[in-house]
């Protein structure tokens, strides 16, 4: 199992807990982003930097994703392709998605679209906080325990 991070707008309170995660369980991990991301120094971590347009480092991360690998990701299209793919994906604030739940997510995150581009002014998600990086911490734990079998 490999963990892929869509480095693209990924919280730094999250980067210490991602990075002692992979150290202790000894994962290779890809952090793919349009611009540099640092995680932290670490032989398991490599970074590889895609071209500016909003879906290149997605579909590089698809691209390279195999069955069984991890996606943290916030973008929910994403998490869609990754579930496709035999993937598992979780948001930076601990949702797991699935099979059973992705569609759900979509449709929401689609139906907020319309809303927006019909020229509707909505809310953008909370602010992140401590809270939401141990809820990604707990589910993070939760799923290594479950899915990394070195």
């Amino acid at each position: 199992m490999k963990i892929f991070i869509d480095g693209d707008a990924f919280p730094n309170l999250l980067k210490p807990i991602i990075l002692r995660a992979i150290e202790k369980q000894k994962i290779d991990t890809i952090v793919i982003a349009n611009k540099k991301i640092n995680i932290g120094a670490s032989n398991h971590i490599e970074y590889i930097i895609v071209d500016l347009g909003a879906d290149e480092a997605d579909n590089k991360i698809v691209e390279m994703l195999s069955e069984n690998d991890l996606v943290i990701t916030a973008d929910i299209p994403l998490a869609d392709r990754t579930i496709n793919k035999n993937g598992h994906a979780i948001d930076h604030r601990g949702a797991m998605y699935t099979e059973d739940n992705i569609k759900q997510y979509l449709a929401i995150r689609n139906l907020m679209q319309e809303i927006r581009d019909s020229g509707e002014i909505t809310k953008g998600p909370p602010a992140f906080n401590q809270k939401d990086a141990q809820q990604f911490a707990n589910s993070l734990n939760n799923f290594l325990q479950k899915y990394n079998k070195k």
